[in-house]
């Protein structure tokens, strides 16, 4: 059973994140661009009201930030590109779509 209020997308590069956060009990969607920090993404996420579970598609940036928010007690998830589900017919990629798919 998830215990997390807030549910959180990143879509991450390295030069910035795309962010989604969907409240679990309203279901009020809040998103965001964030400079690719640790501190900054961190300090994002402890502005919501907690606690939150984050998910951000593998890739070039490696697993340093799910690193950084394991260590600062953030359940965090990695996920493989190809196993995550896109709705039919959504042929526009942009980042804010990824954050929050």
């Amino acid at each position: 059973m998830f215990t997390e209020r807030r549910s959180v997308g990143l879509d991450v590069h390295a030069r910035s994140v795309a962010a989604a956060a969907i409240d679990g009990v309203t279901g009020e969607l809040f998103q965001t661009k964030l400079i690719p920090s640790h501190d900054h993404i961190r300090e994002w996420l402890r502005q919501l009201p907690g606690p939150v579970a984050v998910t951000y598609e593998a890739g070039p940036t490696g697993f340093d930030l799910y690193r950084a928010l394991a260590a600062a007690g953030v359940r965090c998830d990695v996920a493989a590109p190809s196993k995550l589900q896109k709705p039919a017919g959504d042929r526009v990629k942009t980042d804010a779509k990824d954050a929050v798919h």
